[in-house]
């Protein structure tokens, strides 16, 4: 061994017999020294007979000078394995800077110091910048609120999509997760909307027990609310169609009548047709399409009946909308009588309330559905229900 390692291993040893405190201190900052700045010299035969003494020195010492060791050796880059991952499982005091900042601890100590060390090391790594996501699922593994908390917010945690779906789902019930979660960056735009439209149902339904409101009106607010975030988190905003642009424009200018409606369904223009009625209704176009061609009639009946569309109107309306069903299918004659029927049944008022459950966003609907039962639209119709 070269004489100024000697030198230093003497000096270590001379400094292990001073148990006082300056001793001790002096102990820490010449271990942190030499470790830091003269480790490359050292043969992994010294090196290993280095760090078996140091262990036991530093077994010996009180924990401010573990920490303060601790404290030095954190951001080193040439430190013994052996010796950071002691400090590493040592109190929490003295293992919390190795945990959370040194890079010579690896994935396999720290997954196994999650599963035997303490709560506090728990909490210490899910704080740790870059942690792969094998330490992030034996984090999620232990089922700590706070530590999944941790790891949440912690946004250069690499956590993958599979346990992000899991999270999300237990987010129902633990609501410390929803904000964290909804923040993340990597969280796919589908859980994000999922996300959203049962957050709004709970609170719908906590606002709905505790106070006086306008259930259609909440319902359209929540939505619309809910529609806002999902266009925000579009990497992309969708560019808005021309049929879109123009019937928006019509309803402006008050120029957006049945007339119109009748007169696009002449000419054979049934996007604009479509995109004028969902001005009209309020409806989205994917539910209005629903409640247009996948029932038997009795869609197109309940909305020209809740939007005041005369009877005369309506049949105009119904039979050459059937020409735009996306399967081509021709109309049946049943259908219209079928149509014609529940239009004279049902009264006006029944008819917007079916129309308001069917403008609901299919998300928003299946996330209610899951707190309490769907309300019973069949009995006012008499068996016949639009989806949407």
């Amino acid at each position: 061994m070269p004489e100024n390692q000697n030198q230093n291993l003497q000096k270590l040893l001379a400094m292990a017999l001073d148990r006082s405190v300056k001793g001790r201190e002096t102990l820490a900052r010449t271990i942190g020294s030499l470790f830091s700045n003269e480790e490359k010299a050292l043969s992994e035969l010294e090196r290993a007979l280095m760090t078996d003494i140091l262990g036991k020195l530093i077994s010996d010492v009180e924990i401010l000078v573990r920490k303060a060791l601790s404290d030095e050796l954190s951001s080193a880059n040439t430190v013994p394995h052996e010796l950071i991952l002691m400090l590493a499982n040592d109190e929490i005091e003295v293992a919390r800077p190795i945990l959370m900042d040194s890079p010579i601890i690896e994935d396999e100590d720290l997954v196994d110091i999650i599963k035997t060390r303490t709560h506090q090391h728990q909490l210490s790594i899910a704080m740790r910048k870059d942690i792969s996501s094998e330490v992030s699922d034996a984090l999620i593994n232990t089922g700590q609120k706070d530590v999944i908390k941790t790891l949440l917010e912690n946004h250069s945690a690499e956590i993958t999509t599979l346990t992000l779906e899991y999270l999300s789902e237990q987010s129902r019930r633990i609501d410390d997760f929803q904000e964290p979660l909804i923040n993340r960056r990597d969280l796919p735009l589908y859980l994000a909307e999922r996300m959203y439209w049962w957050v709004s149902a709970a609170l719908r339904s906590h606002i709905l027990r505790n106070f006086p409101v306008d259930i259609q009106d909440l319902d359209n607010r929540i939505q619309s609310g809910v529609h806002k975030l999902i266009d925000r988190d579009r990497l992309t905003a969708p560019q808005e169609k021309p049929a879109t642009t123009l019937a928006r424009k019509l309803n402006k200018d008050k120029k957006l009548t049945t007339a119109t409606l009748i007169q696009s369904l002449r000419q054979g223009e049934i996007e604009l047709f479509e995109a004028m009625f969902c001005e009209m209704s309020g409806f989205r176009q994917d539910g209005l399409r629903k409640a247009l061609y996948e029932t038997k009639g009795e869609g197109v009946a309940i909305l020209c009946l809740a939007m005041g569309i005369p009877k005369q109107m309506f049949a105009t309306i119904f039979l050459l909308s059937r020409k735009g069903h996306p399967e081509g299918q021709t109309t049946d004659p049943r259908d219209l009588s079928r149509a014609m029927l529940i239009y004279d049944k049902v009264s006006v008022d029944d008819a917007k309330l079916i129309a308001d459950s069917w403008r609901m966003d299919p998300s928003y609907q299946n996330a209610l559905s899951k707190l309490s039962p769907p309300p019973d639209v069949q009995k006012i119709t008499g068996g016949a229900q639009a989806t949407s």
